[in-house]
Parts: C-alpha cells; structure tokens; sequence
C-alpha cells in the first residue's frame, strides 16, 4: 500500500521520469493501491509501452529506495481510457478528487463501473472483451 508519504514521492518522481522520456502527464494522482493519470501520448508512443515504463520504473525506484515495507510491486493488468478534447476538464477533476472519491468507491467497484460503462466484460479465461 503506498501511505502519504510514499505518494508525494511517487507522485513526483513519476512526473520527473516522465518528462525525461518525453512522456507528457497533463494530471496525476496517486492513492493507497493505485494510479490515475491523464496523458497525450504522441503517435510513436503506445499505451501499452507507456505504462509499463511507469510501472516498471517506478516499481523499481520504490524497491531501490526501500520506500516500502517489503517488495513493491504493481499488479498486472492496467486500464487504459481514451478521451475527447471536451472531456479533459472534468477527467482533471475527477483524478484530483480522486482521495476523497475512494472514500465512497473501492477501487475494485471502480473498475466495476468503468467496464460497465464502456460495455466490457471479463470471460471465464479472465481475458475482457467488448460487447
């Protein structure tokens, strides 16, 4: 779990990162198990690569530095949202509030109501499909 402490770190050292590999993070927020960023991606750049450089990284910067009790480590999988230039603000909000959010929605009910939202669905085999 990342406390408070971690997350102003992490939050930084992300940001730090991602300017040097010339990954453009319009917003970011960190909270106790996960990330929320909103960012452009240029078009070399996949989300896939994306966010495993930040996973990657970042996991081994934690570990590096001892900032964690125990191996620090991301899970697996990722979620990745595209959005329209109309719906960037309120993705700001939304991903700044995000604290106060995860008082009322577990993250687990999040991506509930994400996959919900945009009509995807996890078969048997745990592989997600669009319907």
């Amino acid at each position: 779990m990342i406390n408070k402490n971690l997350r102003t770190k992490l939050i930084e050292h992300i940001k730090e990162y991602a300017k040097e590999n010339e990954i453009e993070i319009d917003t970011i927020n960190v909270v106790s198990d996960h990330v929320h960023l909103l960012t452009t991606l240029t078009p070399v750049q996949s989300p896939s690569k994306v966010v495993n450089l930040l996973k990657g990284e970042s996991s081994n910067w934690i570990n590096s530095n001892n900032l964690s009790k125990g191996k620090f480590s991301w899970q697996e999988g990722y979620g990745v949202f595209s959005v329209s230039f109309s719906s960037v603000a309120s993705i700001r909000k939304y991903i700044n509030n995000q604290i106060k959010h995860h008082r009322k929605v577990s993250y687990l009910e999040e991506v509930d109501n994400f996959l919900k939202a945009y009509h995807i669905y996890q078969n048997k085999g745990g592989t997600r499909e669009r319907r």
